[in-house]
């Protein structure tokens, strides 16, 4: 039974095709010039090539084929990561830095144009990575429980579009970025659960400032290097996320016409 399976995979088959056709010329060449010296000797070398053959295929086509397949699975996450921000990341992003006071230190160097380079994503990233996000909730920020209770109606409302992207296969190759999607679902579990927002301790409204700050840093650092990633494979999704950029409190999605006079 086991024979018979193995007989019925084409590989197989063609293995023993070729070995047979093999013997077959080999045997051809024997008789045409009886020289078995030589058919023994061009076989001996053949079979020397072997071990140099099984280096060029294992080596150099595999590492071909693993670029090719990694290149896949890249372009496969950025789609599933484009979709996050398109749907709820950008918009998470402007509703959290809400709690942020202290914004505007960052903002400046996240407001790109379409003339920015990857030095300066590469600039933007260390400011991001050297930055000490914050938010207020609470009595220091008088307006944060309005945007909390808006938060947590947006996060609620997004919440079975992200457990789908969780369950993706693509993104477990995407530490970082599912990382990201564990601290916003986190959050957003953490508000569900609870009923009122208006009245809560000091301490809670300090551990979901602290929720909300992980779910922040992360977010600004995936969207940096998803906005890097449009500007070198898609210009043309570049130029909308740059018109619709959540630190720039000018940005509009309609192009502008350009000032009287100027060409």
């Amino acid at each position: 039974m086991e024979i018979r399976k193995y007989m019925n995979n084409w590989r197989v088959r063609l293995g023993i095709a070729l070995i047979i056709l093999a013997a077959i010329l080999y045997i051809t060449n024997f008789l045409l010039f009886r020289d078995l010296h030589d058919t023994l000797f061009y076989l001996d070398i053949d079979l020397a090539f072997i071990p140099i053959e099984a280096l060029i295929i294992v080596l150099v086509l595999e590492w071909i084929i693993g670029e090719r397949e990694k290149r896949n699975l890249l372009q496969k996450m950025n789609m599933v990561i484009g979709s996050f921000f398109s749907e709820v990341g950008t918009e998470l992003l402007a509703g959290i830095s809400e709690f942020d006071s202290k914004t505007e230190k960052i903002r400046k160097k996240l407001i790109m144009t379409d003339e920015w380079t990857k030095k300066d994503f590469l600039e933007a990233s260390n400011r991001i990575k050297n930055y000490n996000f914050h938010v207020y909730i609470g009595e220091n920020n008088p307006d944060s429980i309005h945007y909390l209770h808006e938060l947590k109606v947006f996060l609620v409302k997004n919440r079975e579009f992200m457990l789908r992207l969780l369950a993706n296969p693509n993104l477990l190759e995407h530490d970082s970025f599912t990382d990201l999607l564990w601290a916003v679902f986190h959050l957003t579990e953490e508000l569900e659960n609870r009923t009122d927002l208006t009245n809560l301790p000091k301490a809670d409204y300090q551990h979901l400032a602290g929720d909300t700050e992980r779910a922040y840093s992360l977010l600004v650092y995936e969207w940096l290097q998803y906005m890097e990633h449009l500007m070198e494979n898609y210009p043309y999704l570049f130029s909308l996320a740059i018109r619709t950029n959540p630190f720039n409190p000018d940005a509009s999605v309609e192009i502008q016409d350009p000032p009287k006079g100027m060409v």
